[in-house]
C-alpha cells in the first residue's frame, strides 16, 4: 500500500490541488468557449473588471478580449494545458501551465508556446476569470 501512495505522489503534477467541482466546470467551459468562439459563454465566465496581459505586453479589458473572437476568420485550435499549476484558497484560485497554442487569424495559421496564468474569483456564487497573463516561451 505504501508503494502505491509513493507512486501517486511521484506522478502527481507539481503544484496541483484538487479543484472544487464548480471551478473545474467553469474552467472547462471557458476553454471550450474559446475554441468555439462562444462569446456568450465567455462573457458570463469573465468578470466585468477582467484584465488580460497578452504575450506582446498589450493589455485588454473584457470588451477587447471578447471582440477578438468576432474578428473575421479568427479561430483558436483545441488545446490542452500542460505542466498544470493549480492553487485554490477560499473563493480564489490561480490556474496556470504551459500551452502550445495554435490559431488562425487574417488567413494565417500561427503557433506559439506560452506560459499562462489565470486568476479566478468566486463572486455571487459563481467562478469568474478576473485576470489572465500569457508569456511567450522562447
Amino acid at each position: 500500500m505504501k508503494l502505491a501512495v509513493i507512486l501517486a505522489l511521484i506522478t502527481a503534477p507539481a503544484f496541483a490541488t484538487e479543484l472544487p467541482p464548480d471551478l473545474a466546470k467553469a474552467i472547462d467551459d471557458y476553454d471550450r468557449a474559446q475554441v468555439r468562439n462562444d462569446t456568450e459563454t465567455l462573457a458570463r465566465l469573465v468578470d466585468d473588471d477582467y484584465i488580460l496581459v497578452n504575450s506582446d505586453a498589450s493589455v485588454e479589458n473584457k470588451q477587447q478580449f471578447l471582440a477578438d473572437f468576432h474578428l473575421p476568420g479568427f479561430k483558436i485550435d483545441p488545446y490542452a494545458l500542460q505542466e498544470r499549476i493549480q492553487k485554490v484558497w477560499g473563493d480564489g484560485a490561480v490556474i496556470g501551465g504551459l500551452l502550445h497554442l495554435g490559431w488562425t487569424q487574417d488567413g494565417r495559421h500561427q503557433t506559439r508556446t506560452l506560459r499562462v496564468s489565470y486568476v479566478w474569483a468566486k463572486r455571487d456564487g459563481r467562478w469568474r476569470a478576473t485576470y489572465g497573463q500569457v508569456t511567450r516561451v522562447p
